[in-house]
């Protein structure tokens, strides 16, 4: 595991400092810090609203950041385009994946990319090349001719960051990749998540599920309505506190409080939720959770600055 320390003396691939972005009068990001190394998965965690489309945006380079720095291999960057972005190396996956569902597997794979060999498509060439990348990342399709919208969506998504990778990304945003798959093929995303990272390419895997994060990240940024509420490497937090973390221990009690004055059945379903609350460990009633909440506090700080 990489600790803090050694981030200090590399470059990072991609580093966002005191990051923040307005929509008018609207506060989408504030101050957000965040780090991706080659060879490592960092993970963006938040519900709905939290922030986490706008960051993807601003690292895929389709908006730029009102506030802060956005740095590239060591070096400010202000992309104008998501095509400035790819040229650099980052590179997104975005959760419709952008793929034509009639088309085979080896289309897509190349499409807006195709490889000429004269005055023609190559395409035993462009065939050859999809199936050996699609291979390389451990993926055996017993037909590229066939349309991709045939295949299952874990292959689809595996299919869109094999693409990603045989075209020079070193920097892999994936945009809830596993949100609409069933365990199974979520299992099987989250497989090809790890061989991209032991390619040494850098991988920025958002969701909002604490269970599929944790075993594949290596470190892991949790947003609230626009702002972090932490910054962690693995060895700094458990699952269950980033469980906890996620499930957002003060708006669960309030609500609990509510349905339980409420009277009736919305008590009972009130008293459920504090028991919820209570054994994910994020009540302010609960036993040491003055320490955790100091714990959680010394945790904030983010990358150090440059």
């Amino acid at each position: 595991m990489t600790t803090t320390a050694d981030t200090t003396t590399r470059v990072a691939l991609v580093k966002l400092i005191d990051v923040g972005k307005r929509y008018g009068a609207v506060i989408a990001l504030h101050d957000i810090n965040l780090e991706v190394s080659a060879g490592e998965v960092t993970c963006v965690l938040g519900d709905n609203g939290a922030g986490k489309s706008t960051l993807i945006k601003i690292i895929a380079g389709l908006h730029q950041p009102s506030t802060g720095t956005y740095e590239v291999d060591g070096t400010p960057v202000h992309f104008s385009s998501p095509r400035e972005a790819l040229e650099r190396g980052i590179a997104t996956v975005y959760q419709d994946l952008a793929v034509v569902a009639l088309m085979p597997v080896w289309r897509n794979f190349f499409l807006g990319n195709e490889v000429g060999k004269g005055a023609r498509m190559d395409i035993p060439g462009m065939k050859k090349m999809c199936k050996d990348e699609l291979l390389a990342m451990g993926i055996d399709l017993r037909d590229v001719e066939q349309p991709i919208g045939t295949l299952s969506g874990g292959e689809r998504q595996c299919v869109a960051i094999s693409r990603a990778v045989h075209f020079g990304a070193k920097v892999l945003i994936l945009d809830e990749p596993t949100a609409a798959l069933g365990v199974k093929q979520s299992g099987v995303v989250l497989k090809y998540i790890i061989q991209a990272r032991e390619r040494g390419l850098g991988v920025i895997f958002i969701t909002h599920n604490p269970h599929h994060a944790y075993p594949v990240g290596d470190r892991f940024l949790l947003l609230n309505r626009g702002a972090s509420i932490g910054y962690y490497e693995k060895d700094q937090v458990t699952r269950d506190e980033l469980t906890g973390l996620m499930a957002g221990g003060t708006e669960l009690e309030q609500l609990s409080h509510e349905l339980e004055s409420a009277g009736g059945a919305a008590a009972e379903i009130g008293r459920s939720l504090e028991e919820d609350v209570t054994e994910l460990g994020i009540s302010h009633d609960t036993p040491g959770s003055d320490a955790a909440a100091a714990k959680t506090a010394t945790r904030q700080e983010g990358p150090p600055s440059p």
